[in-house]
């Protein structure tokens, strides 16, 4: 994605503040019958609004496994959906630029809002490619998507104020999960040699992973997917792998691993042999009705398979003995 083209989408995100912060004037602006009816964009979004929203709300997502969402655009059905929904949420921070147009349309008569919009902004990351808008992959770190799953408790009490205290409780229940979760991570990471914590990845999904849990991380591509890696950004990555003689890299379940493909010939052609560690989720988790598939089993597995392909320690079943190798 272009410069200007960002800053013509940060200009649609700014307009699309002023939906939220008057959601609740419309007629659709409290439930009128349980379970109510809430749609996400993506999986992660989906599962903490289902962890907050319990037997209240049903929750369902657009943006299914394995599904870019710097690429998807909203289909005909997907607005139906949406038209129909009582309150929808999505990540924000630009990660579904392409439909903005669709919040913006939704938003008229139903309230929409973005699970990020709580987190301080000196929290976020802002690289060059942007154009000084935020890198959006802000689940990689615990703790800011614990900010979100605040966000989320917040809006719903705001929503149906009668429910409040079973949000509240439902929050803070999940939030001692997600420090047992930030509290793995940090551990398991850290038993990785310090000359191996490099993470390679096809693209810039991890920067927040790597602030927040102690590695060194490198993207083939952007942080949007829409950018394209050229012969000279993998002819560098191939220099850097060879010179400090990485072991392992990563592939991704929503991109392409053509360009992993590329490296790993690059370094063979170099007489330096690298495998691939694993595959991760980054803008997508697992299938559905696995634990892969929930934003604890996703971070968990990213972890575990991180830890154990740079030669730190984890077993392999992961941090609750929940793995299932499904991806």
């Amino acid at each position: 994605m272009t410069r200007n083209n960002h800053l013509k989408l940060f200009g649609v995100l700014i307009a699309m503040a002023g939906v939220s912060s008057k959601a609740f004037a419309g007629a659709a602006s409290s439930p009128t019958q349980y379970p109510y009816s809430v749609t996400c964009t993506t999986g992660m979004v989906a599962d903490i609004v289902g962890q907050i929203a319990g037997d209240k709300g049903k929750v369902i997502n657009i943006i299914g496994a394995g599904i870019d969402p710097h690429l998807y655009s909203a289909t005909r059905n997907d607005i139906a959906r949406l038209l129909k929904s009582d309150i929808i949420f999505y990540s924000g921070l630009m990660l579904e630029g392409k439909m903005s147009d669709a919040f913006i349309r939704v938003g008229r008569t139903r309230p929409v809002f973005a699970v990020t919009e709580l987190i301080d902004s000196q929290l976020l990351l802002e690289p060059p490619e942007f154009a000084g808008h935020p890198d959006p992959h802000v689940w990689m770190d615990v703790n800011l998507w614990k900010k979100c799953t605040e966000m989320v408790m917040k809006t719903l009490s705001e929503f149906d104020p009668p429910n409040a205290s079973y949000y509240l409780k439902n929050y803070e229940q999940y939030s001692t999960e997600l420090d047992r979760l930030d509290a793995y991570a940090k551990a398991s990471i850290a038993t990785i040699p310090r000359e191996q914590r490099i993470l390679v990845t096809a693209h810039d999904a991890f920067n927040y992973f790597a602030r927040a849990y102690d590695l060194e991380v490198r993207g083939i591509q952007g942080i949007s997917t829409e950018s394209e890696a050229g012969i000279a950004d993998i002819n560098r990555l191939v220099e850097m792998i060879c010179m400090r003689e990485i072991k392992a890299v990563f592939v991704e379940t929503s991109v392409s691993d053509k360009n992993i493909k590329a490296l790993l010939e690059g370094a063979k052609a170099r007489d330096h042999q690298v495998s691939i560690g694993g595959t991760l989720f980054s803008d997508a988790m697992g299938k559905t009705r696995t634990y892969e598939g929930t934003y604890i089993g996703m971070i968990d597995h990213n972890v575990t398979t991180i830890t154990r392909a740079l030669g730190g320690n984890a077993d392999a079943k992961g941090m609750q003995g929940n793995l299932t190798g499904s991806n």
